[in-house]
């Protein structure tokens, strides 16, 4: 996964120091500007590559701190990228690596790929028409861009029926909690009392059940 892609995506908001620590090696996944040098799994593309990942391998016991980007649950190599295809060839958990984290409006799973950027996208810009608090967008996935789009403007008119009717909603943020909380969450309940083959997640439930229905 190459760092800048995946940002542009997901929307960066703020940045933070982590320090050193370990980290699991299965949970580096990209690189800064390397990203066509390495699998996902981090094994060498071409042939002079390999060369030099075989000579580092014979030469290096105890690895050195690599240099990471965290975005959620994701690391990205900044510098380090040979010290990270050795500790997963040696089957190693964790890696020693100085970290810095990026946190950005759309949440950064794991298992994200590129072919996810789309959807992720999408949900960045409902995030940012919706606010709704950090807890809350952990779980957050659509496959269908366009489903976020419907989500936001049902969001949105959900708030302007709760003005028409006198209510006061001070900013986004407060209209996504209340959506949230008042309209989301009671259709996700009622669907899974009544279906026991829903969606896993909340917003997908809404989504397939719920939307239409407002």
């Amino acid at each position: 996964m190459p760092l800048d892609e995946t940002l542009a995506a997901l929307g960066r908001t703020a940045e933070t120091y982590e320090g050193l620590r370990k980290v699991p090696v299965d949970g580096v996944v990209g690189s800064l500007a390397r990203a066509e040098d390495f699998d996902r799994l981090f094994r060498p593309r071409n042939r002079a590559l390999r060369e030099r990942w075989r000579a580092i391998a014979d030469a290096v016991g105890e690895l050195p701190p690599v240099r990471l980007v965290r975005l959620g649950d994701m690391y990205f190599v900044e510098d380090g990228h040979h010290r990270i295809a050795l500790a997963r060839a040696r089957g190693a958990d964790a890696v020693l690596a100085e970290v810095r984290s990026v946190c950005t409006v759309a949440f950064a799973m794991r298992c994200l790929t590129l072919a996810d950027l789309p959807s992720k996208r999408a949900e960045r810009m409902f995030l940012e028409r919706v606010p709704l608090a950090d807890a809350d967008r952990t779980d957050l996935w659509l496959d269908d861009p366009a489903d976020w789009f419907r989500l936001a403007d049902s969001a949105e008119a959900w708030g302007f029926r709760q003005t028409l009717r006198g209510r006061v909603l001070r900013d986004r943020a407060e209209l996504a909690g209340a959506w949230w909380h008042e309209e989301v969450r009671p259709v996700v309940e009622r669907v899974r009392n009544r279906e026991t083959g829903a969606a896993p997640r909340e917003i997908a439930v809404y989504v397939s059940y719920g939307l239409d229905h407002v």
